[in-house]
């Protein structure tokens, strides 16, 4: 028994070693990596929502009411000025070919060829994205019987505090809720005068014209924009973590280490671009900082063991009773 005890109270101190080892490994002092900056181009954006609507949406009504007799035109389909969407019998020609109808077959089909039907045409070049009838309907001037655009864009509300960085001609990059892995290019190219009051919150209408309209573009789809309102070239980019202060609390770099102790060196810092940071002035391309590494936690490593612990002891039979 005294055998067993000496060697679980040499274990315990063996540990102990290690721990005051380890934990005074840890705090020795702070650990330092380098990095260099590097030059990228570097733009400012502003985000904001909007939707792809008509530029130009036209709605199709009849001249006068009457009975919807064929439809010749379906939704999604492209569609040229001068094209015949529809073929309508006027009130006058329906009371007629219903007469005709009940006289029989013959009388029906003279004069539903000698009384021709109302052509629908379409106005515009474009894309019918409404058909609100079907054969049979009865319909008056007021009906709309299909809208047609002529080409899609995106429409977006900027906040007055926005609206002055916006300018006609600016890049823009558009997603799709729909279709969020595939980006979309396109240009501001107009910025309505008079803006829209809500909850207290001014805001403005500006349109952007997709360089080429995609296939899944559809009116109503919500997209999400980024308009680029400036762009720079060859800007000098740290890691924020490489970006510390001095204890005066001015903004620098540590440029080199003496004694193990950091030297600063003061630097101008501008714009943040994804965990980069912009470097103004203080430091060139190529110069090499340190940053401090996280301090590792003084837990156990990731194999939860010990390594100056000895393995479990094998306790022989009855052992447990002797101790007790």
């Amino acid at each position: 028994m005294k055998k067993l005890i000496i060697i679980l109270v040499a274990a315990a101190l063996a540990g102990g070693g290690w721990y005051f080892y380890k934990k005074k490994n840890v705090n020795s002092g702070p650990r330092y990596l380098t990095v260099e900056p590097e030059l990228r181009d570097l733009s400012e954006v502003v985000d904001t929502t909007g939707a792809v609507e008509p530029e130009n949406r036209v709605e199709i009504q009849p001249s006068s009411s009457g009975r919807i007799e064929e439809i010749l035109a379906e939704e999604g389909d492209a569609i040229q000025a001068g094209d015949v969407l529809a073929l309508m019998s006027s009130s006058d020609r329906v009371a007629i070919l219903d007469a005709a109808r009940a006289a029989g077959d013959a009388e029906y089909a003279q004069w539903k060829e000698t009384y021709k039907p109302i052509k629908i045409i379409s106005p515009i070049s474009g894309t019918l994205i409404l058909k609100n009838i079907v054969p049979g309907q009865t319909v008056n001037s007021g009906t709309a019987l299909f809208a047609i655009s002529d080409k899609l864009i995106v429409s977006a509300s900027l906040d007055e505090s926005d609206i002055g960085k916006v300018k006609i001609g600016q890049q823009a990059t558009l997603i799709l809720d729909a279709y969020p892995d595939k980006q979309v290019r396109g240009k501001v190219y107009k910025i309505l005068d008079e803006g829209t009051t809500r909850n207290n919150v001014v805001t403005y209408t500006v349109k952007l014209r997709p360089e080429r309209v995609p296939p899944f573009f559809r009116s109503q789809m919500t997209a999400n924009i980024k308009i680029r309102i400036s762009e720079r070239k060859n800007i000098l980019l740290l890691p924020g973590t490489a970006v510390t202060t001095t204890p005066q609390g001015q903004t620098a770099v540590i440029k080199e280490l003496k004694d193990g102790l950091p030297v600063y060196a003061i630097v101008v810092t501008g714009q943040n671009e994804g965990g980069q940071v912009e470097i103004v002035s203080g430091l060139e391309e190529g110069e090499s900082v340190y940053y401090q590494r996280k301090k590792y936690s003084a837990q156990q490593d990731s194999s939860g063991t010990n390594p100056l612990m000895p393995s479990r002891l094998k306790m022989p039979r009855g052992a447990g009773r002797a101790l007790r």
